[in-house]
């Protein structure tokens, strides 16, 4: 129970976070949002942990809610680092065009 208490208390203070940014126009209504719908349903796990409990429990998986919970947040970090990367990638390649067009203007 008192990891729970401290784990919301972690979250209520991220959210106030959240908004100080968008208050300072450090991110956009839409990174708002995302970020306020993550934490209202990592809220809402903790809240609910004994019922994710039993509910993986009569899916038969042996793990624990929180073990689950972990697994499904490795892959989401893994796929945004995989979109990052993607990211990345076109960047470097439009930078890479636009010095081309530069240099071959510059002739």
């Amino acid at each position: 129970m008192l990891q729970q208490i401290l784990a919301l208390i972690v979250i209520i203070f991220f959210v106030g976070r959240l908004f100080q940014q968008k208050k300072k126009k450090q991110i956009n209504r839409q990174e708002l949002s995302l970020w306020l719908i993550f934490w209202i349903l990592a809220a809402a796990a903790i809240i609910f942990i004994h019922r994710i409990d039993q509910l993986v429990a009569r899916l038969g998986f042996s793990g624990t809610a929180i073990n689950i919970l972990v697994y499904l947040v490795i892959i989401a970090l893994i796929y945004q680092v995989f979109r990052l990367r993607l990211t990345l990638a076109r960047l470097e390649r439009d930078l890479s065009q636009i010095n081309q067009h530069l240099t071959l203007r510059n002739k």
